[in-house]
């Protein structure tokens, strides 16, 4: 199997370069990230190229998270500022090579929620169609988001359905299906036609994917028998130096 560090979580005391730097001697295949704006392209593309390992993913901005956003695509009255959003993602996004760009919804509820996200996802799938970047929509569980749009499987598809772009998937976050729908297994067999990409940490902790609710050796078989031959996303909090939580990365590596 093969896995990407996301660095939103996993050396996330030192600068972007240095961390993928970091996940390259640690052993991992990839590289995803959150929101490296404030990092000069030209930095992470060196970082990238001199370690050989791809950028996987990395998001739109959140918004004002000091006023509580988390995400601006399904804000009614937001659109000026989603786009621009997604604008600059995408434009990274093509500038470093990166295969995917997760669109975050935001907090809100209600059809016309509904309606100004499916509008900003068909924008953004369209300007990512002329980079060959996916477009992702991820569900986050309800505890760990209050408020936020996206929450089950069957809206993300839903949704994906009704913009009908080819380049638009779903990001299955193993832990955050777990919390709000159980059975990851299931969910990942019937599901993965519309993956595009996967992500995983204990349940419910959010540690390392060793312990907790959520069996990874059979989830990564599952995966392997089934011919996903992508980086697997480790989206996971360290309780403290990410290179001490790191021994479940030899046994399934080997898987």
């Amino acid at each position: 199997m093969q896995f990407s560090a996301n660095l939103g979580f996993l050396w996330a005391d030192r600068s972007l370069p240095a961390a993928i730097r970091a996940a390259k001697r640690a052993g991992f295949d990839a590289v995803e990230c959150h929101w490296p704006y404030d990092v000069a392209n030209e930095d992470v593309i060196a970082a990238l190229s001199e370690t050989g390992l791809e950028m996987v993913a990395l998001n739109t901005r959140p918004g004002d998270v000091a006023a509580g956003d988390f995400g601006l695509a399904a804000l009614p009255g937001r659109g000026p500022q989603a786009r621009a959003a997604i604008d600059e993602a995408v434009e990274y996004g093509a500038a470093i090579n990166a295969r995917h760009v997760h669109v975050m919804a935001g907090k809100a509820t209600g059809a016309e929620a509904a309606q100004v996200f499916a509008e900003n996802l068909r924008y953004a799938c369209a300007r990512a169609a002329r980079h060959d970047i996916t477009i992702l929509i991820e569900p986050i569980n309800p505890d760990d988001a209050p408020g936020y749009f996206l929450t089950r499987t069957d809206q993300a598809v839903a949704l994906i359905r009704a913009v009908g772009a080819g380049n638009l998937k779903l990001m299955f976050d193993c832990y955050h299906v777990q919390r709000t729908e159980g059975d990851v297994a299931g969910r990942l067999k019937t599901l993965l036609p519309w993956i595009g990409h996967i992500q995983f940490a204990a349940v419910p902790d959010r540690g390392p994917p060793d312990h907790g609710e959520v069996d990874y050796r059979s989830v990564f078989t599952l995966l392997r028998d089934v011919g996903y031959d992508r980086p697997l996303g480790a989206e996971y909090r360290p309780a403290g130096d990410t290179g001490a939580s790191l021994a479940w990365l030899d046994w399934a590596k080997g898987i």
